[in-house]
């Protein structure tokens, strides 16, 4: 199953307006660059699990990474399980007006980059927007991985919840 056999949410809505989406996008886009960290939820052992990770996306939002130690219990969810979602909110910044909170969940599927120049690319990424993580991302003891999004769904005002899929590179 690839992180495209998804179901939808809804039927898609073929009188969206292409400014609709630019719109969609603008916002997902602001969300997941303004906030530095998200929850990681993950899935194992029949329980689900949250995680809080610093991450980053790559520029066309289709993919994002995050580094991980590979002695936890995260690391080995993520080996059994690829599939995973992000949640990244700014509920911080509205603190006495929570219809001003936006959320955002991406779906996808994780996968755990081996050493060589992917690796390097999506370290950099990282280390680009959390430079503390330098020493982290470069252990031994860490594991990076990149999250291919199947979606993102983007909620506002606690209700009203529009989707947006990526398109694939190449």
């Amino acid at each position: 199953m690839t992180s495209r056999d998804e179901p939808l949410l809804g039927e898609p809505d073929e009188s969206t307006s292409a400014t609709r989406s630019e719109a969609l996008v603008t916002s997902i886009r602001r969300l997941v660059t303004g906030e530095a960290y998200a929850v990681l939820c993950t899935q194992g052992e029949r329980q689900p699990y949250g995680s809080i990770v610093a991450y980053a996306f790559g520029d066309d939002l289709s993919s994002a990474t995050f580094a991980t130690p590979i002695t936890t219990r995260k690391f080995r969810l993520l080996v059994e399980c690829p599939q995973v979602a992000l949640v990244v909110d700014n509920r911080a910044r509205f603190p006495d007006d929570m219809m001003r909170v936006e959320s955002v969940t991406v779906t996808g599927r994780a996968a755990h980059l081996a050493p060589g120049p992917e690796r390097e690319l999506w370290a950099a990424r990282l280390i680009a927007r959390h430079p503390y993580l330098e020493s982290f991302v470069a252990a031994a003891t860490s594991a990076l991985f990149r999250v291919d999004v199947a979606r993102f769904l983007h909620v506002v005002r606690f209700q009203e919840v529009r989707q947006w899929i990526p398109p694939r590179a190449g």
